[in-house]
């Protein structure tokens, strides 16, 4: 999100400075979006009643993998192979170790 027109950014994205400035609202977006994930699976963290730690743990790591998938299908496969398997992996390991 704050590193989008940066050179590690452009980077890290294989993007043209001009294409970075032009998408850089969407970019916002996506970063305020992955914030409020990592917010939700942090509440998880911390959080003492079992209910809201399941809840929580459980519904954004879900969105986290239909995220995945979606960018996946609709920008690059490997985005399944950084998002979206490593959710499914730690829903898999939690729900095992419950």
């Amino acid at each position: 999100m704050f590193l989008w027109t940066k050179p590690q950014g452009l980077r890290a994205f294989h993007n043209t400075p001009e294409k970075a400035e032009i998408t850089r609202v969407l970019a916002a977006n996506q970063g305020l979006y992955n914030g409020f994930l990592v917010a939700g699976l942090g509440v998880s963290l911390v959080a003492a009643n079992p209910i809201v730690v399941d809840s929580f743990r459980t519904f954004f790591l879900g969105c986290v993998i239909v995220a995945g998938i979606y960018g996946a299908k609709s920008v690059n496969h490997r985005i399944f192979f950084v998002q979206a398997l490593p959710a499914i992996l730690a829903l898999i390991v939690y729900k095992v170790a419950q």
